[in-house]
């Protein structure tokens, strides 16, 4: 009997144990931890209230490409060497891509940003998106014409804006062009700047100075979140 006894507390203890098991997720960013705290703390949060609690049932991988490009493929490879079971990319087309040629088989869940997800090729539709990659979309660039809007009814005054943009990033040049198209609806003077790197921000903005514009309009991308704080100093 008391065999018996031991061998079904073992067992149940086994039982425990595997219900137990600690699921690891892995966090692919394109800024750094200190831009990225807020999303991901908003995440751990929302987690911990559906009852998974980092350090308990799960554990969490971050990864962060601090807005180096070249950078996204192996951190992506890298969680999944780790076997995580599930990517979490906070980012816009570098990342997800990276990610999504990285595997096939471990879902990603994208929480935003990027171009059209449908258009670019990475889901079959936005209903049913098929293969291994599903989440959120926010058009960033199909949106671009709105948020000068709201900036023109913010500013009425507004007439000529600046507006800054990485080359690289085929999401940039997409928005710009949607800026461009709803400028000439509004009656606004666009000007362009480029941001190849962050050595360029403060030969840009010491230009910029100089012609006073009415607003500044920041196209999202790894280089320009990663350098977030700076573009709000620099202004």
């Amino acid at each position: 009997m008391l065999i018996a006894v031991a061998l079904v507390a073992f067992a149940v203890i086994a039982e425990t144990q595997q219900a137990k098991k600690v699921h690891r997720i892995g966090y692919l960013s394109n800024t750094d931890s200190a831009t990225e705290s807020a999303r991901s703390e908003g995440i751990r949060l929302a987690l911990r209230d559906l009852g998974y609690i980092e350090g308990q049932n799960i554990a969490i991988e971050y990864r962060y490409s601090e807005g180096k490009r070249e950078r996204a493929p192996e951190l992506a490879a890298g969680l999944v060497r780790l076997k995580v079971d599930i990517i979490v990319i906070a980012g816009g087309n570098t990342i997800i891509l990276a990610a999504k040629n990285a595997t096939k088989t471990i879902p990603i869940v994208m929480t935003g940003g990027g171009t059209d997800p449908v258009e670019a090729g990475y889901v079959e539709s936005l209903a049913r998106p098929g293969g291994n990659l599903t989440g959120l979309t926010t058009l960033v660039g199909e949106l671009g014409g709105k948020r000068l809007e709201l900036l023109k009814e913010a500013v009425p005054k507004l007439a000529r804006v600046v507006v800054l943009y990485d080359p690289a990033s085929p999401n940039n040049v997409l928005e710009l062009k949607e800026v461009q198209t709803a400028a000439g609806a509004l009656k606004l003077t666009i000007q362009p700047w480029e941001v190849r790197d962050a050595d360029s921000f403060d030969r840009i903005f010491a230009a910029i100075g100089k012609q006073r514009p009415d607003g500044l309009y920041v196209i999202s991308s790894p280089l320009m979140n990663a350098n977030r704080e700076r573009i709000a100093n620099l202004q």
